[in-house]
């Protein structure tokens, strides 16, 4: 019988993905055919356990983990990375890469196969631009037995952001059963009670020196809702969001609002010790805190300049632009579940390549609905229509009965998803598709 990875040592893991990863590279030198990567990615789809409940048995999950000690997976801007993946779980999956513009793979439900069980897959996928990525199985909930964590996924500038540390904070939600069990997302959520973990842990402490200038990934990893974060007695400072720079601007009291799936990164110079506040829209609770000891002495730190451009156009050309009307709604022709998705159902839209597009995105629910669109980030325009706000998002939280218009430069060829989904546990997701040609 063939052992499982989950029956074998770290080691042997590493070791069998990493000859993996040389067989290939060695072919690319013998073919010839393109350039040889610059990094490596060694990922597994695996079972695993998380305490969730203090004093009581670690909750059983599913995650898509780095194989390796380094945790969050990291490269830089540029780099041609070899993605190395292994499914130790038993449905088929791939992961989804979220703000990764233009990739070499296409979309897992209108390309290449998921992986099937007990096997692996070898890809190839460049990091065009700077930022802060997540990996995750959202197109594949329908498949879950178990709620799965994300992976975050940092590309950072070819010239480093002059800060002392650069940390990940990962909120996550959870279900949890009266017996401890997890619920998936996608499923009727009665008689489940609410918890959110932070870095995977129900109480979370991030040590710093006072005068350190810190980078702080936030990552909405949630599953339906959106949160408020909020770090206390400190100003914290906006300078990217959903993976690319924004022109550095203060956060409304201090807290970053995040539909589920985004991320923004914001510098906070430590001052004291403080506390990570959540709001889900019904109560805040403490979620880990920041605990300050000591004083770097040098003089005080000067505001911080924007993180450099990653390449996005700096203006649209909304007079000349394609609009399309597209309503987030189940009932609407064109929407399907995730498992009944099929790249023969017509597009939402097509676009030629070089086009700026605007899209009226409509909410007729009586909940808040989650938009996020692959391929490209866009710009949430202002009401009038005549401007955007100054920064980039792939994700857009949409109130009960609104509109929002957004705008994107169709840049990469291809067909790409949308999706959709109510701030409902048991909602199911939603996905159609549009073409760039």
């Amino acid at each position: 019988m063939k052992p499982r990875i989950s029956d074998l040592s770290r080691r042997e893991v590493l070791a069998g993905l990493g000859a993996s990863f040389s067989a290939s590279a060695a072919g690319m030198i013998a073919g010839g055919a393109s350039p040889l990567p610059t990094a490596q990615a060694l990922l597994q789809a695996r079972p695993t356990t998380l305490a969730l409940r203090p004093g009581q048995p670690a909750t059983p999950i599913w995650e898509l983990a780095a194989a390796s000690h380094i945790g969050n997976v990291r490269f830089k801007r540029g780099d041609r990375c070899e993605l190395v993946f292994r499914n130790d779980l038993p449905v088929p999956l791939a992961p989804v890469w979220y703000g990764l513009d233009g990739a070499a793979l296409p979309d897992p439900l209108g390309g290449r196969a998921p992986a099937a069980p007990d096997s692996t897959e070898t890809s190839i996928v460049s990091m065009p631009n700077a930022g802060t990525l997540l990996a995750n199985f959202r197109l594949f909930e329908d498949r879950l037995s178990q709620p799965a964590r994300a992976l975050p996924v940092i590309a950072t500038e070819t010239n480093p952001a002059s800060v002392d540390r650069d940390e990940v904070l990962l909120i996550e939600e959870w279900r949890l059963r009266p017996d401890g069990s997890a619920l998936p997302p996608g499923r009727p959520a009665e008689g489940t009670s609410p918890l959110y973990t932070l870095n995977g842990q129900t109480s979370f402490e991030l040590s710093a020196s006072a005068g350190e200038r810190l980078r702080l990934r936030f990552i909405n990893g949630s599953q339906r809702s959106v949160l408020a974060a909020k770090l206390e007695s400190h100003e914290v400072r906006v300078m990217a969001l959903d993976g690319q720079p924004a022109e550095p601007f203060p956060a409304r009291n201090g807290a970053l609002v995040l539909a589920p799936g985004a991320r923004a990164d914001a510098f906070v110079d430590a001052a004291t010790s403080a506390t990570f506040v959540l709001h889900d829209g019904k109560a805040a609770r403490p979620l880990g805190r920041l605990a300050v000891s000591g004083k770097i002495e040098r003089a005080p730190l000067r505001p911080p300049q924007a993180l450099p451009s990653n390449g996005l156009p700096e203006k649209l050309d909304l007079k000349s632009a394609l609009r399309f009307d597209v309503a987030l709604d189940a009932t609407e022709a064109g929407w399907a579940r995730t498992a009944n998705f099929s790249t023969a159902s017509a597009p939402a839209f097509r676009a030629k390549a070089g086009r700026t597009v605007v899209l009226a995105l409509k909410n007729p629910a009586p909940v808040t609905t989650i938009f996020h669109l692959h391929g490209h980030h866009f710009r949430l325009l202002d009401r009038l229509d005549d401007g955007w706000k100054p920064y980039w998002l792939d994700t857009l939280a949409i109130e009960p009965g609104q509109t929002e218009r957004i705008a994107f430069a169709a840049t990469s060829p291809g067909r790409w998803l949308m999706e959709s989904v109510v701030t409902d546990w048991a909602a199911p997701r939603l996905v159609r598709w549009y073409g760039v040609v």
